[in-house]
């Protein structure tokens, strides 16, 4: 090809990078992968920061980690051209934007969500998110799920998860171990699926190119890893010490911990485990605020898992941490998405110079392959258990059943998952237009 590059692009500034992690910040649409392919299109087909191989080879990485890997890769890269900072700096100002606009809308919707207008949108918009999360089980489920071995461990893990309530992070641990038994017993059946090839597109050269030995700050050191845990338990500790003095925040600071090491298969996998403790243990919002906070995390920027903040905004109000609601969202929002995020910068740090001084195909383990089986089970019971509250609204554990069964949110469900499925619609335009037909129906009942 004769329009590639000869040059390789000169190192950028510090100012140069954070501009572009806070525009990224801003037009993070489309889940991981779509943030995963803005940043592929940015940073290796346009700007050269990084060659394709080093690109997927990070990546590989991050997709075996608990947390978001898109948030993570975005600290792995920065981490690589400007080190610790860049890597800090790069991994807020991706949440940033997400938080502050999910704070507001979670503020707004306490003021006003019990207005027509809103209630009409909101009943619109619930049978989207049944409809956006079957289809992350589908479309994870595809990939994940190769045999019929497989097959029994996801359907173990729904089995486990709806009818006995068993908590996520014992399904987590029941999974791993069935996969080490089975990875020796039967190692083809656990060969791990998806992952990343390399690609052979050829975009010029790169500024951390095929050939580029890792930078001074990513050389690994045992010295390096024990001061980057040491410094991690440290933050922690403090930050706990400081929210010590208000039990919510201390709860919400243990319990957001738990749930960053436990997002193996990303935010679906970990989200009924966020609902069991958020709303049945510690009672911080309902079922339906925590669905609407869904619905708005597929349409705001920034990681899925950003549902957080929501989450904690609205345990901060309800538990009137400080008497001032706003304070209170906002102490609880800030708490919650801290705490979450926290463990990604820690994964990218200490283990990003093993991963640069031992450069192959990262594999995926027979552990987390059944681990991600698993999470197949997990993701449709979270499908069923929004489906129940959407179909049968005035439904309870004791009469599961009770109230008028809903047809308009069925259909209107039904659409949105063939939208999805079959015709590759954009998550943002179907929630969209279910919420306007949620709009209008009930506008139409109430004249």
């Amino acid at each position: 090809m004769n329009d590639i590059p000869p040059q390789r692009p000169t190192h950028p500034s510090f100012g140069e990078a954070c501009a572009y992690w806070l525009k990224l910040g801003f037009i993070s649409f489309g889940g991981p992968a779509g943030q995963i392919s803005m940043m592929h299109q940015e940073l290796v087909e346009k700007r050269r920061w990084i060659s394709e191989h080093r690109f997927l080879h990070a990546l590989n990485y991050c997709m075996l980690l608990p947390g978001p890997e898109a948030i993570q890769l975005a600290i792995y890269i920065s981490w690589l051209l400007h080190g610790v900072l860049g890597a800090i700096v790069a991994g807020v100002l991706f949440f940033l934007p997400a938080f502050g606009l999910l704070s507001l809308l979670a503020g707004i919707y306490l003021a006003f969500g019990d207005v027509p207008l809103v209630q009409g949108i909101f009943y619109g918009i619930k049978p989207a998110v049944v409809a956006v999360v079957l289809f992350a089980a589908w479309r994870i489920g595809s990939r994940a799920i190769r045999n019929g071995v497989l097959a029994a461990i996801a359907a173990m893990a729904f089995v486990g998860i709806f009818f006995f309530k068993i908590d996520f992070p014992w399904i987590v641990l029941a999974a791993g171990i069935l996969g080490a038994i089975g990875g020796k017993l039967a190692p083809a059946r656990f060969k791990g699926g998806g992952g990343h090839g390399a690609s052979h597109k050829e975009y010029g050269p790169a500024l951390i190119d095929d050939d580029t030995p890792p930078p001074a700050h990513a050389k690994f050191s045992w010295g390096k890893l024990a001061a980057k845990l040491a410094a991690f338990v440290l933050i922690w500790a403090l930050a706990m010490f400081a929210i010590g003095g208000q039990q919510t925040l201390y709860a919400m600071g243990d319990f957001f911990t738990k749930a960053a090491f436990l997002t193996i298969g990303g935010a679906y996998a970990v989200l009924p485990y966020v609902y069991q403790g958020a709303v049945e243990h510690h009672g911080w919002l309902t079922g339906a605020q925590m669905m609407d906070g869904l619905a708005l995390g597929e349409t705001t920027p920034g990681p899925l898992i950003m549902v957080v903040t929501w989450v904690g905004y609205m345990g901060g109000v309800a538990k009137q941490v400080f008497a001032d609601p706003v304070a209170a969202g906002l102490a609880g929002a800030a708490v919650a998405t801290f705490f979450t995020f926290l463990p990604s910068f820690l994964f990218i740090l200490a283990g990003g110079p093993i991963v640069e001084g031992t450069r192959g195909d990262i594999k995926f383990t027979a552990p987390l392959t059944a681990i991600t089986a698993a999470v197949v089970g997990v993701i449709v019971n979270l499908a069923v258990f929004f489906a129940w509250h959407t179909f049968w609204p005035q439904a309870t554990a004791q009469a599961p059943f009770a109230g008028a069964f809903e047809w308009l949110p069925v259909a209107v469900a039904l659409a949105a998952f063939v939208a999805l499925w079959k015709y590759k619609a954009d998550i943002m335009k179907v929630i969209g237009a279910c919420a306007l037909v949620g709009l209008v129906y009930t506008l139409s009942i109430g004249v």
